[in-house]
């Protein structure tokens, strides 16, 4: 079953002697459960596709249907919405929030939505990420790996359709970075997560089922 959909995408910043195509024509999809790896260059388009994926910015042309919503046609605020309760949004430099512990920075996007707190699944969900001592930690009381293994919950815990990961070792240890990709990989294979990861770093990109090579804004293969 195809959960994600993507058509034509191009973006283009700037005009006339200044304009830079960063995406020119991207079409792939992926199916539930999937783990696809997006690998590239600095420069090469790579991020640019994932916020474009997750409703961050929007495209000069083409589309992108999650769940077989096409997310453009959404208002900024239901976009928003979309985002929050649809797409897990992991980042390199974890985005948490400072003054919140470790199951407050998880449950962050079901606070915002007014949403109940399922106590089974958020007390699995530390279990999974190894964080049983940390609960109630800051950020700043915590590891990079730890930190980062919060921002994987927060992402997680909607139950999105799908988990965007940008660079998520990019800022990490290599043991820390084995962890994270392990805990990416177990997600996968445990909960059916589908989950898209940009990286530079081939290693960490052969863990996925599938690896998408862009280059100069362009797919140039796919294994």
């Amino acid at each position: 079953m195809e959960i994600l959909k993507v058509e034509n995408l191009t973006k283009v910043y700037g005009k006339g002697t200044t304009q830079v195509t960063a995406l020119d024509n991207v079409s792939f999809s992926v199916n539930k459960g999937e783990f696809v790896a997006i690998v590239g260059a600095s420069g090469s388009g790579k991020s640019t596709l994932l916020h474009l994926i997750g409703g961050v910015d929007r495209p000069t042309s083409g589309k992108v249907y999650i769940d077989g919503k096409d997310i453009y046609k959404f208002n900024d605020d239901e976009l928003a919405i979309f985002r929050r309760r649809q797409v897990g949004l992991i980042y390199q430099f974890y985005n948490l929030i400072p003054i919140l512990n470790v199951e407050e920075n998880i449950t962050l996007p079901l606070s915002l939505d007014n949403r109940e707190i399922n106590k089974k699944r958020l007390d699995e969900l530390i279990k999974l990420l190894g964080l049983e001592s940390r609960r109630t930690h800051l950020p700043n009381e915590l590891s990079g790996g730890q930190q980062q293994r919060t921002s994987i919950g927060r992402a997680m815990i909607t139950n999105p359709a799908i988990i965007l990961a940008d660079e998520p070792t990019g800022n990490l240890d290599s043991k820390s970075s084995d962890e994270i990709v392990e805990l990416l990989k177990k997600s996968n294979r445990d909960y059916n997560q589908t989950i898209v990861m940009i990286t530079h770093n081939m290693d960490i990109a052969n863990v996925a089922d599938r690896i998408i090579k862009i280059e100069d804004g362009k797919i140039v293969k796919e294994v």
